[in-house]
């Protein structure tokens, strides 16, 4: 029987969850995602995992932040002037906002802290700094 390993296309089924259990992502209620490994379309100790598994395999992993999103960035917290955000919005704690950069890239950003003319925006990944269980089975390996 084959075993996943570099530049194989798989598709997994997983439910990624916290530490203390709390999920955040699940494949279980739709297709399973579909990927070749050794790409760097998903977090390094994600493919990592599922190395060697066979097809149809069950297996239960932990990521540490530095092989999932890494640990929170400091420079891509910043202070912005309300003024310079649309008219309509109204920001809130806990919002996203969507910023693009003079060459077009789109950076996601959430809302930290809103001051009389300011607001404190957050550009790390949600997950940046955690801990991740995966529980990953192998659907099929082409």
């Amino acid at each position: 029987m084959s075993q996943v390993k570099e530049n194989d296309t798989v598709k997994v089924h997983y439910t990624g969850k916290l530490t203390d259990g709390q999920v955040f992502d699940s494949s279980l209620e739709r297709e399973p995602i579909e990927f070749t490994m050794g790409q760097g379309q998903l977090i390094p100790g994600f493919e990592k995992g599922l190395l060697n598994m066979k097809e149809n395999e069950k297996k239960t992993i932990t990521i540490p932040a530095e092989e999932a999103y890494g640990e929170p960035r400091q420079e891509l917290i910043q202070e912005v002037e309300k003024s310079q955000l649309p008219e309509e919005i109204k920001p809130e704690v806990g919002m996203g906002l969507v910023s693009k950069s003079p060459d077009g890239r789109e950076m996601n950003l959430v809302v930290k802290e809103v001051k009389e003319e300011t607001i404190v925006v957050d550009g790390n990944h949600p997950l940046a700094g955690k801990d991740l269980v995966f529980d990953l089975e192998v659907v099929e390996i082409k």
